[in-house]
């Protein structure tokens, strides 16, 4: 049996956590999917296995700079999955994954070894979405209460398992987590094909020009403000405190409206490509 196949087959168990799908909602802000979002493709990517499997990838219909707006449906879906979905919601999320993930392996002209499969390349990947998440939250409400924090922590270990990555491979807390990522975010490097191919969707090129234009110098501003400063050195860019600063007030701004939000708003756009995902899957339509 391959290693995809029993991937498919996998049911991850999930740590002790006071957290469900419901209340989960109370720890997410949808906002920061469309903030965070290419700095944390950025994170993943600095790894050199995960980065060139994406660069590399034949998969023509869930490259970002071909179908953008495809690639934002499936990546935003599979985060309400991971949090708000239920045991039926992550196999069938998992298996349509999978079978996208199958092709992802490296050739022998691959500058490094990588396959999609690899748990310890989805703990990676993980700990990039959690970190991204908490950074943001803390930004934009303060820190959780240090209880709070450990149990919305736990539960997030189905940012991995709900793949391949085993519930054990998850460090036991966040002092733990944070050494890993300490440890492992000084190990990353960017190359240049891999810099440019980051460039390239920092500045929005995937999409039409008046987007670009419009658009395209705050997400570069946004993108360098949420990248942890050694990714910023490996991609060459600069932030001042001016800088900080600024971003501290847009953020303070956007905080101080989001927050007085309903519930439900709050959680979008994650509910709806969660709501989504459940449509598709009664009428027979592709998930991935």
């Amino acid at each position: 049996m391959t290693a995809a196949m029993r991937a498919t087959d996998h049911e991850p168990s999930i740590p002790e956590s006071t957290l469900t799908p419901d209340t989960v909602r109370d720890h997410i802000d949808g906002v920061a999917a469309f903030l965070g979002g290419a700095a944390n493709v950025i994170m993943q990517l600095s790894h050199p296995p995960v980065g060139y499997g994406v660069l590399e990838s034949t998969v023509d219909s869930g490259k970002v700079t071909l179908h953008p707006i495809k690639r934002l449906r499936t990546t935003l879906t599979y985060l309400a999955v991971a949090w708000m979905g239920n045991e039926e919601d992550r196999k069938a999320y998992r298996e349509a994954v999978n079978v996208s993930h199958r092709p992802v392996r490296s050739n022998p002209d691959s500058p490094v070894k990588y396959n999609a499969f690899d748990p310890k390349l989805q703990l990676w990947v993980a700990a990039c979405l959690y970190w991204g998440v908490d950074d943001l939250y803390t930004r934009m409400r303060g820190p959780m209460e240090p209880e709070r924090a450990e149990d919305f922590y736990r539960y997030s270990v189905r940012l991995g398992t709900t793949l391949q990555m085993r519930p054990e491979m998850w460090p036991a807390t966040r002092a733990e987590f944070f050494r890993y990522w300490d440890e492992n975010l000084a190990q990353r490097s960017i190359d240049q094909p891999v810099r440019d191919y980051f460039n390239g969707l920092i500045d929005l090129k995937m999409l039409p020009r008046p987007v670009q234009l419009l658009f395209g110098r705050f997400h570069r501003f946004t993108v360098t403000a949420l990248l942890p400063q050694h990714l910023r050195d490996e991609m060459g860019m600069t932030w001042t405190a001016r800088d900080e600063r600024r971003f501290r007030l847009v953020l303070k701004a956007i905080s101080a409206v989001w927050t007085r939000l309903p519930g439900v708003v709050r959680a979008a756009p994650l509910n709806t490509y969660l709501f989504d995902m459940r449509m598709r899957r009664r009428f027979g339509r592709p998930l991935v």
